[in-house]
């Protein structure tokens, strides 16, 4: 049974602990990192993924330009750091262009 608190809590703090209890922050990872690519990058290289999958530590990202996947593939660290930056921790190890 869920603990209640005496006190009153915001909405957010109310999320958080959901969230943590009921162990679903790897799957909201997986959206947010979907999310933060499309930020990221924008709508011009966003048009070209067809798929964004972030398993464990590491960001498959599938582009149907291999023109583009050779370019993005230059600057691999800075879209990683740009990414975790958007997300607000440390959750992308890895990239992995397809």
């Amino acid at each position: 049974m869920a603990k209640r608190h005496a006190e009153n809590i915001t909405i957010g703090d109310a999320l958080k602990e959901f969230i943590g209890a009921n162990r679903l922050e790897k799957g909201l990872d997986k959206v947010n990192a979907k999310e933060a690519w499309d930020a990221v990058m924008g709508n011009a290289i966003s048009k070209y993924t067809t798929d964004v999958k972030l398993d464990r530590d590491t960001l498959y990202v599938q582009l149907s330009s291999s023109v583009l996947r050779e370019e993005l593939s230059y600057g691999k660290e800075k879209i990683t750091r740009l990414l975790n930056e958007e997300l607000g921790k440390d959750l992308i190890k890895k990239l992995v262009l397809r």
